[in-house]
């Protein structure tokens, strides 16, 4: 094993958090501003990149691990909690929305995870998180978020985040699925990518589904999420009431807009 061996625990159910227990000098790096809770003897040091082997290269290699998450559209920084205690420690991470953590065990599936850009939420110090580019260019100008994904490695614990309800779904060979971009949360590495356009112009432009859809080809394993977040962004900014619309009178929601800063006529 080149990662750090750590156990976990999943609390709740539609708001889960991932409990991980280190043993001493153990240690798991996270996203920043996901810790919820930690106990004493816990250090937390803020690393350039995930602060696995293959970044440490001196400065030139930290810059260029940092780097790939930049593209990702995350933090150049990461967390890493180790515990210098004597017993065993405990550090919990939550989810950021509504939705499920997956463990993923990496020596399990062939060392290698692709996931999207924003589904990673902690893994064990040695497993390395870096950039998928998708082989075509179609990809990269219509894919939305299937440009980039991150690409997790190594043979160690990992826990990525999805939104809604998590379908786990094994793909045989030459058996292939397609998949809403944003609904796709990770696969193994031997599956088969590929961003495609939907045919028709009625259904790309009144069927709500978007332009382009991924598909998937097996052998491998999908792991799909009934609500992204940007799914359940859109729909709630789309609610809103706009600043000089119905405020909602008559309703609770109406006064509490009131006497929170609406403008009273």
């Amino acid at each position: 094993m080149n990662n750090h061996e750590i156990d976990y625990q999943l609390h709740g159910d539609d708001m889960q958090f991932v409990e991980v227990e280190l043993d001493p000098e153990e240690t798991v790096i996270a996203e920043a501003g996901s810790l919820m809770m930690m106990d004493d003897q816990i250090r937390m040091e803020t690393i350039f990149g995930d602060g696995s082997s293959s970044n440490q290269g001196g400065l030139m290699g930290k810059l260029i691990g940092a780097g790939k998450r930049v593209l990702t559209g995350e933090s150049l920084f990461m967390t890493a909690f180790t515990n210098e205690g004597v017993g065993k420690k405990h550090v919990s991470f939550a989810s950021p929305y509504p939705g499920k953590i997956i463990p993923m065990d990496l020596s399990e599936i062939s060392g290698k995870l692709i996931c999207q850009k924003d589904a990673f939420l902690a893994a064990a110090k040695g497993v390395t998180v870096g950039i998928e580019f998708q082989r075509k260019l179609g990809t990269g100008f219509f894919g939305g978020e299937g440009f980039i994904m991150q690409k997790l490695e190594g043979d160690g614990m990992a826990f990525v985040h999805a939104g809604g309800t998590i379908y786990k779904k094994e793909l045989g060979v030459g058996e292939s699925i397609r998949v809403d971009t944003g609904c796709l949360v990770a696969m193994t590495g031997d599956i088969d990518y590929n961003i495609e356009y939907v045919g028709g112009i009625k259904t790309a432009l009144f069927g709500g589904e978007g332009l382009f859809f991924a598909t998937l080809r097996g052998p491998g394993t999908v792991w799909v999420q009934s609500l992204p977040f940007s799914r359940l962004a859109s729909r709630i900014f789309a609610a809103a009431p706009e600043r000089g619309g119905s405020k909602g009178e008559g309703s609770i929601a109406g006064g509490l807009f009131d006497i929170l800063g609406g403008d009273r006529k």
